[in-house]
């Protein structure tokens, strides 16, 4: 390579950085726009307006987020129409196309969300009394009540757990239609009307014993229909849904305070039930199948017991004794509110 050449590799460099400079350099009053373009079309601005409106919706409103998904929707499609009658720009029309296209799929997502969810008529009743109220929505019920559970007959006089026989591992279940009775050893202890839990006693006190026998028996007072839950799949369920597990905790507390209510009213009717609204608290936590069997936990209801299934005893001691017993509820409650 001969000196002319290099020199004039090594001057290329410099003269670049020299045009630069200068090109740089221009008076401020060749950088300001002199002569404005005219106005665009009406489709340009009504896009804009479109975003405008998506974009100025408080969140506050409910269906904020499908407004604005619609909104840079029908805003992307005017600015495709503009892009390509208008301006003739291939690549603010490509944009758009992928915008649009975002954005529709988006708006069909959440509509398709906020559909309406149809619940089945049997439980259209159960859903308004006692999940509707903890803001459970319907396709949370609908997924709770869909797969894992059945709806079950019982005719009047049949049983739905047999005292010392029938196994408190295998279901869960809410009545729906009739009435059932709970009897301790032959004696009445409470009704079940519909929308209340059958065995949410047996339920919470085995949570962590299993293997256990109902200690009370539960037969049909009329014909019922109940939704039986599988207890396995049920708590798989749930432990997979923490938003509805507390609702379950809260509901079989509240049915469990008001089963301790009715031990002590055993007169207490479905109308009387749906008014108490007790909040569930440590009293909750404890098993009503105690308060179920407190007439055994003192000597003398025991014997009255005793004598009564040897049919001895008379019609007045058979009252002394339901008196005993039921005077005994009350006590057993009032140390349980003590306690709680």
């Amino acid at each position: 390579m001969n000196p002319t050449q290099a020199s004039s590799i090594t001057v290329t460099p410099l003269s670049f950085f020299l045009d630069f400079k200068n090109a740089t350099s221009v008076p401020l009053n060749e950088t300001v726009c002199e002569n404005w373009r005219e106005i665009h079309h009406l489709v340009f601005h009504m896009a804009n307006i479109c975003f405008a409106i998506g974009l100025v919706i408080p969140t506050t409103f409910n269906l904020h987020m499908i407004v604005l998904r619609a909104m840079l929707t029908l805003g992307c499609a005017l600015f495709i129409i503009w892009a390509t009658l208008f301006r003739c720009a291939l690549d603010i029309m490509v944009w758009n196309v992928v915008f649009l296209l975002v954005n529709l799929l988006h708006f069909i997502y959440l509509v398709y969300k906020k559909r309406p969810i149809k619940i089945d008529k049997e439980l259209s009743s159960l859903y308004k009394r006692m999940f509707e109220p903890l803001h459970v929505p319907p396709e949370q019920f609908q997924r709770l009540t869909g797969q894992f559970c059945n709806i079950q007959i019982l005719k009047t006089g049949q049983a739905y757990a047999a005292e010392d026989k029938t196994s408190v591992d295998d279901r869960l279940s809410i009545l729906l239609k009739g009435k059932m009775k709970v009897s301790y050893r032959g004696h009445f202890l409470h009704n079940i009307y519909p929308c209340a839990f059958i065995d949410s006693p047996e339920f919470r006190s085995t949570q962590m014993n299993r293997g256990e026998k109902f200690q009370v028996s539960i037969t049909a007072d009329d014909n019922c229909k109940f939704l039986c839950w599988s207890r396995e799949r049920l708590t798989f369920f749930l432990e997979s849904e923490p938003f509805l597990f507390e609702i379950f905790k809260h509901l079989i507390g509240k049915d469990i305070t008001n089963k301790l209510y009715s031990l002590n009213d055993p007169t207490l009717n479905d109308k009387a039930s749906q008014k108490m609204d007790q909040q569930p608290s440590l009293c909750s936590q404890l098993s009503v199948m105690q308060m179920r069997n407190s007439m055994a936990s003192s000597s003398d209801s025991e014997d009255g017991l005793q004598h009564f299934l040897r049919g001895t005893s008379t019609a007045s001691s058979l009252r002394n004794n339901q008196q005993e017993f039921y005077s005994s509820c009350g006590a057993s409650r009032l140390q349980h509110d003590a306690f709680c």
